[in-house]
C-alpha cells in the first residue's frame, strides 16, 4: 500500500479558471493568482495505490475480492488492459474549512476561486503520482492509459462503494459520504489501465470530457 506525497509549488491559473467557469468571462487575474496561493499554504496533497492483475474479457479486477466493473465506457476505456493502478488522491480538509469560511464572511468570489484552486490542486496531485509512477510503469513494459473515475461516461458513481477500498484511499484519510462523495470533498478516485504497446492499439476513443456525457458542465474543457 503505497503512499506518495507530492510537493505542488504552483497551479495551472489557465485551469483554476476554468474549474470557476470562467473559461470565457473577464476576470481580475490577481484575484485568480490570490486564491491559487492561498490554496498552495492550506493544502496536504496526499496519494495512494494499488496494482491489480485485470481480466479484460469478463472487465473484472483481480482484488482479493474481485470486482466486476459495471458501464461500457469503463470496459471500453480497459479493453487490451492486462493491469490496473487503482489510485487515490486529497488535498486535506483545511482548504475546504477556509471555502466554507470566506463564503460565510461574504467573500463569495473568492470562495469561488479558491473552490477552483482546490479542484486544480487535486488534480495536479493525482498527476503528480502519475509521473512519479510513470518510469516504474515503462520499465515493466507497460504503457498507461488516462485516469477514469467513476462518475465517468455510464461508470456509476455507486461504484465508488466497491472501487474505494481498491485504493487505499482510508490510509489517506479519505472516507466515502452515504450520497457516495468523497470527504474530504477535494478528493479523487481513479483506476488507470495498464497495456502492452506491442500488444495492443491505444486506441480507446475521447478522453476526458470528451468521453463524459455531461455536455452542459461549466468546466468542461472546449
Amino acid at each position: 500500500m503505497p503512499i506518495y506525497n507530492a510537493s505542488l509549488k504552483e497551479l495551472d491559473l489557465s485551469e483554476v479558471r476554468r474549474y470557476a467557469g470562467l473559461a470565457r468571462a473577464d476576470f481580475d487575474e490577481k484575484m485568480i493568482e490570490e486564491a491559487a496561493q492561498e490554496a498552495l499554504l492550506l493544502i496536504s496533497p496526499r496519494s495512494a495505490y494499488a496494482v491489480y492483475d485485470y481480466d479484460c474479457q469478463r472487465g473484472v479486477i483481480k482484488a482479493d475480492v474481485e470486482l466486476a466493473l459495471t458501464g461500457k465506457s469503463i470496459k471500453k476505456h480497459l479493453a487490451g488492459c492486462e493491469k490496473v493502478l487503482a489510485i487515490s488522491a486529497t488535498i486535506g480538509p483545511d482548504i475546504v474549512e477556509a471555502i466554507t469560511q470566506h463564503f460565510d464572511e461574504g467573500r463569495y468570489a473568492h470562495s469561488v476561486l479558491l473552490d477552483a484552486a482546490a479542484t486544480e490542486a487535486v488534480e495536479e496531485a493525482a498527476n503528480a503520482l502519475e509521473k512519479m509512477l510513470s518510469p516504474k510503469i515503462k520499465a515493466q513494459g507497460f504503457a498507461s492509459r488516462w485516469r477514469f473515475s467513476p462518475g465517468y461516461g455510464d461508470w456509476p458513481l455507486e461504484a465508488q462503494q466497491e472501487f474505494m477500498p481498491l485504493t487505499c484511499a482510508a490510509e489517506i484519510g479519505i472516507t466515502l459520504t452515504e450520497s457516495m462523495m468523497l470527504s474530504p470533498r477535494k478528493s479523487v478516485t481513479a483506476i488507470i489501465g495498464l497495456y502492452r504497446p506491442e500488444q495492443v492499439s491505444d486506441a480507446v476513443g475521447k478522453q476526458g470530457c470528451q468521453s463524459c456525457g455531461q455536455k452542459d458542465c461549466p468546466s468542461r474543457k472546449r
